[in-house]
């Protein structure tokens, strides 16, 4: 896409995909372009046989994957659903008798996206790309013997996922609960073709970061658990210590969310309102989810 000086400082909101290749630093100097190929033959098959326009794509190689942008002009709904599943085909097919076959992750989000001659970017970008490099993102690839792993933002899923469409079926999702650089967020997990997975805990000892609580589903938040007892103290009080943030109990049979429910985390804002964003943005948290229209 081009885009001139003029429309630089502009914002657009756009769907932005990050695509990374599993254990791609086990590739060597010879085997390393045969996968990087691999994967733009998947994406670009997809694309076309979703009938996405060529002139609606941004793509930025990422040297083990792909940043993708793609205007709004493109239903976000068809990249869940229909391209999705192009690319698991095609993935398929272009790992019929690999001895290591080709494993991608790919992150989604929604926001504002700016543009310029050497690429995109935003805190939108930033959220994509984290999804597709958590830690749950890998393990889920690993625990379940899958080829591809999509880890959405909680705005994306309740957008977007949650009213389901042509082959996006909510059901197949898990939520989890990721601590980020910038935070904790929540984020929903699905492997394409397969049931809605369960979040596999970190096999570090002592690890906190992203592991889901014992009795973690489809249905349930998959809680990080605090470092240590002053943070578990802090949370029980409402308050999220230094680098650390807070989250409202899941919702679950017999039991609202709380209206309003926040994350907190240092630094900028973002706040979404029925899916129009407030300055200033930051991926940190989404608040004021309009409960009554979800209901009705």
């Amino acid at each position: 896409m081009n885009h001139d000086a003029a429309e630089i400082t502009e914002e657009h909101y756009e769907l932005v995909i990050s695509v990374d290749a599993r254990r791609s630093g086990e590739y060597d100097d010879v085997d390393k372009p045969r996968m990087r190929a691999r994967i733009y033959r998947v994406l670009e098959t997809a694309f076309a046989h979703a009938s996405v326009p060529r002139d609606a794509l941004h793509l930025e190689d990422r040297g083990d994957g792909v940043l993708v942008a793609v205007t709004g002009r493109v239903a976000v709904s068809r990249l869940l659903g229909l391209w999705l599943v192009e690319v698991r085909e095609k993935l398929r097919d272009e790992n019929r008798g690999l001895r290591v076959p080709l494993g991608l992750r790919v992150g989604m989000h929604v926001g504002p996206v700016r543009h310029d001659d050497r690429g995109i970017s935003g805190r939108a970008v930033d959220l994509a790309c984290r999804l597709a490099d958590s830690a749950v993102a890998r393990r889920l690839l690993d625990a379940d013997n899958a080829d591809l792993v999509l880890v959405t933002s909680q705005s994306l899923y309740e957008d977007v996922v949650s009213g389901g469409g042509k082959f996006i079926e909510p059901g197949q999702y898990t939520r989890a609960r990721l601590r980020l650089k910038e935070g904790e967020v929540t984020a929903w997990c699905h492997l394409p073709g397969l049931p809605a997975p369960e979040i596999p805990a970190d096999p570090r000892p002592g690890s906190a970061a992203e592991t889901p609580a014992p009795d973690a589903g489809p249905d349930r938040d998959a809680e990080a658990p605090a470092s240590d007892g002053d943070a578990t103290a802090s949370r029980a009080a409402g308050a999220a210590p230094d680098g650390d943030a807070t989250a409202p109990p899941a919702a679950g049979p017999g039991r609202e969310r709380p209206s309003g429910d926040q994350y907190t985390v240092h630094g900028d804002w973002s706040e979404h309102r029925d899916n129009v964003y407030q300055q200033p943005v930051h991926i940190g948290r989404v608040t004021g989810r309009d409960d009554e229209r979800r209901k009705g």
